[in-house]
C-alpha cells in the first residue's frame, strides 16, 4: 500500500486536472457563445446607426453599446467631460451612489485593462475585461500549480521507489549472505554427525578434508561481501579451475539417492581459459547459477551441465544448463530485476547481483540463452 499511495495520488491529481479542464472548457464555450451573440447585436447597432441621419443617432447608439457591454458582464464606469462618474455596472464591489470614492479609484484599473472610449457629448466609457478573459488569466497560474503538484508527487514517487528498492536490496543481501553461509554450515553440521556415528579412520580423514573445504568456503564468502562496493581486482583468472572447483564442491552436497542430481563439467577445445577479472566474484557468479539449477531440480532430480569454451574473438563463455522446468516465457525478461523471484521464499537478488558482477566488474554479459527444456545461462567474459 505504501508503494501504491503515490501512484493513487498522481492518478487522482490527473483526474482532477482533466475534470477541471473539461468543466472550464464547457464554461468558456458557453460564455463565448453568449458574447458572440451580444457582439452580433452590437455590430447590428453600429450598422443601423450609420444609416440613421438624425442628430441623436450617435448618442443613442453610444448608450445602446454601453448597455450591451454591461450585459456581457464587463465592468464599466461612465464619466462626464469633467471625469466624474455618471454610471457604473458590474463592479467588484457594491455601490449606492456615484459619489462612492471607490468608483473613481477603480477607473485607473479599468484603463490598464483597456483603453477608454470617449464620445463627444456623452462622456467616456472605462471598461475592463470580460469574465472569460479574467478566467483565462488565471489558467497559467493554475497550470503551474498543478504541474508543480504533479512534479512533487512524481518526485515523491521516485524517492519512495528508490527507498523501497534499497530496502529490498538490503533485505536481499542479508538473505543472500544467510544463503551463502547456510551451505557450508549445514555441511559442517552433517560432517560432525558423520564423525559421531563413525569411528573409521578413512571416514575421519575424509570428513576432516571436507570440513576444511567448508571452512575455506566460509572464508571466501566473507571475502565476497568485503568486495561489494570496492574497486574490483583485475588479475589473470583460470575460469576452468573455478568452474571445476564449484562443481567438485557441490557434487558432495547434492542429493545422490532420492531424486539424484548429477553435475557434469566440460571444457570445449584446447584454447586458453584465462581472462582478467576477480576470481572471488566470478566464483560467486558460478555458484549462484549452480544453486539456482539445484533449486530447479529439487524434488525431481536431473543433470546440471557446466561447459567452458573459448570464444573465437577472444574471451571465455561459461554455460550453466539444467534439464529442469526452465523459465516461463512471460518471466524471461524479468529474471534479472532486483527483487524479482520465482521462488516463494526468494528475494530476487542472486541473478541481479551476478549480472552486475559480470557486466560492471568484468565488462561481460550474463544472459538467459534461448532454448527449450531447462534453463541455460551464458556468462561471456572478454579477454
Amino acid at each position: 500500500m505504501r508503494q501504491r499511495a503515490p501512484v493513487i495520488l498522481v492518478a487522482l491529481a490527473v483526474l482532477a486536472l482533466v475534470g477541471w479542464y473539461v468543466a472550464f472548457t464547457v464554461g468558456v464555450v458557453q460564455e463565448l457563445r453568449r458574447e458572440a451573440r451580444i457582439s452580433g447585436q452590437m455590430a447590428a447597432r453600429i450598422f443601423t446607426t450609420q444609416g440613421d441621419t438624425s442628430e441623436t443617432a450617435g448618442t443613442t447608439a453610444f448608450f445602446e453599446l454601453s448597455r450591451e457591454i454591461i450585459e456581457m458582464g464587463v465592468p464599466v464606469i461612465v464619466t462626464d467631460e469633467r471625469g466624474r462618474p455618471t454610471a457604473a455596472a458590474n463592479l467588484p464591489f457594491e455601490t449606492v451612489t456615484m459619489e462612492d470614492p471607490r468608483i473613481a479609484e477603480y477607473i485607473p484599473e479599468l484603463d490598464r485593462q483597456n483603453a477608454p472610449v470617449a464620445e463627444r457629448g456623452a462622456g467616456t466609457v472605462h471598461f475592463g475585461n470580460t469574465p472569460v478573459v479574467q478566467q483565462l488569466r488565471i489558467v497559467p497560474v493554475l497550470q503551474v500549480l498543478i504541474l508543480g503538484l504533479l512534479l512533487a508527487i512524481a518526485f515523491s514517487l521516485l524517492i519512495g521507489r528508490e527507498r523501497v528498492t534499497r530496502e529490498r536490496v538490503w533485505a536481499g543481501m542479508a538473505r543472500e549472505a544467510a544463503h551463502q553461509l547456510g551451505t557450508p554450515l549445514s555441511s559442517l553440521a552433517g560432517w560432525l554427525e558423520v564423525l559421531r556415528e563413525s569411528r573409521s579412520e578413512q571416514t575421519l580423514a575424509s570428513a576432516l578434508d571436507q570440513m576444511q573445504n567448508d571452512l575455506v568456503r566460509l572464508e571466501r564468502v566473507a571475502h565476497r561481501f568485503e568486495r561489494i562496493g570496492r574497486p574490483p581486482h583485475r588479475e589473470p583468472v583460470d575460469v576452468r579451475a573455478i568452474v571445476q572447483r564449484v562443481a567438485d564442491y557441490f557434487r558432495l552436497r547434492v542429493p545422490s539417492l532420492v531424486h539424484p542430481i548429477t553435475i557434469e563439467v566440460e571444457a570445449a577445445g584446447d584454447g586458453a581459459y584465462t581472462v582478467p577479472g576477480d576470481a572471488v566474484l566470478l566464483e560467486w557468479v558460478i555458484e549462484s547459477l549452480v544453486k539456482n539449477a539445484i533449486d530447479a531440480l529439487a524434488g525431481r532430480g536431473g543433470t546440471i551441465h557446466l561447459r567452458v569454451a573459448a570464444e573465437p574473438e577472444g574471451g571465455v563463455r561459461i554455460r550453466v544448463a539444467d534439464n529442469g522446468p526452465g523459465v516461463p516465457k512471460d518471466l524471461r525478461s524479468r529474471i534479472f530485476e532486483a527483487g524479482f523471484s520465482t521462488k516463494k521464499r526468494g528475494w530476487g537478488i542472486g541473478l541481479s547481483l551476478a549480472q552486475r558482477i559480470v557486466q560492471e566488474t568484468h565488462e561481460g554479459q550474463l544472459v538467459l540463452a534461448p532454448g527449450g527444456g531447462g534453463a541455460v545461462f551464458d556468462v561471456i567474459l572478454p579477454a
